[in-house]
């Protein structure tokens, strides 16, 4: 398929939060019955991708090898259920596969692959490597006179990667304003404090430095998110940094702000108290 890139369906606020709901109940599921890790990063960055491939991405999941659609890639590739979640509530596999997630025998490896896994663009483990990746995918858009825009949605803790700054320093000299970089800055990374960890502050001046356009957002507020990507590019011949301020573990009041849901897995009876408060939000 070559033609130009329909636009979506508008999304209201509504069925953006009932989406955002979906995505952390997946991921809830996924993580528990597997006994993986990464619940909290999953929550925390759920409304940026309801909003993304709820309201803002031109994609086509009945043709998924289409050429023209946006690329979304998900840097931060430890929340790869919540991920795949996002792929299978598009549309491009049953949901039934979610069960596969870490499953021996199943695709749906603990860190996100793209093989046999339709709207998922690159497979990744290490931090570092999502954006050196979509500013490729977007120098190649510019070069070949394409509409498609490349989207990266990056951890805060990932901004501790050279390779990423490198990237950074690429896209502005080649005037990449079809690259958008979203940043799920929940403030905790691994085992600590992003604060005490390695501080990135003042992280929007440093983007302006560097040639990008910044803004500055709630990332769990679905019209601030709405507007911030609605407005794209910020400004011609510049690369448009989005800074989402969010809540690691959001949604589940007891996992909120907590170092310790970053590795640790819910049990059955967690399970049940964390999808009741899901779904009852």
């Amino acid at each position: 398929m070559s033609a130009a890139p329909a636009a979506p369906r508008p999304a209201t606020d509504d069925e953006l939060r009932a989406l955002a709901r979906k995505l952390r109940a997946h991921s809830l599921r996924m993580i528990s019955q597997a006994k993986t890790s990464h619940v909290a990063s999953c929550l925390s960055v759920a409304d940026i991708l309801a909003v993304l491939y709820g309201h803002i991405l031109r994609l086509d999941p009945r043709h998924p090898e289409w050429s023209d659609q946006d690329r979304l890639i998900m840097s931060k590739d430890h929340a790869a259920a919540i991920s795949y979640a996002a792929v299978a509530e598009a549309g491009f596999m049953p949901i039934k596969r979610l069960g596969e997630y870490a499953r021996n025998g199943g695709q749906l490896y603990g860190h996100a692959t793209h093989f046999g896994v339709p709207g998922v663009e690159m497979s990744s483990g290490s931090l570092g490597h999502g954006l050196p990746v979509g500013t490729g995918m977007a120098l190649t858009a510019k070069r070949g006179r394409k509409g498609w825009r490349v989207f990266v949605v990056m951890s805060d803790g990932e901004c501790d990667e050279g390779s990423n700054w490198e990237a950074i320093l690429f896209a502005a000299h080649h005037r990449l304003d079809n690259l958008t970089i979203v940043i799920d800055y929940n403030k905790i990374q691994s085992l600590d404090r992003v604060e005490r960890t390695l501080g990135l502050e003042p992280l929007t001046d440093k983007f302006r430095a560097f040639g990008w356009n910044v803004r500055e957002v709630d990332g769990h507020e679905f019209s601030d998110l709405r507007d911030a990507l609605e407005r794209l590019p910020m400004e011609a011949g510049k690369p448009n940094a989005i800074i989402a301020h969010t809540v690691k573990g959001k949604g589940v009041s007891w996992m909120e702000d907590k170092v310790l849901w970053h590795y640790r897995p819910p049990n059955e009876e967690e399970l049940a108290k964390a999808l009741a408060e899901v779904e009852a939000s």
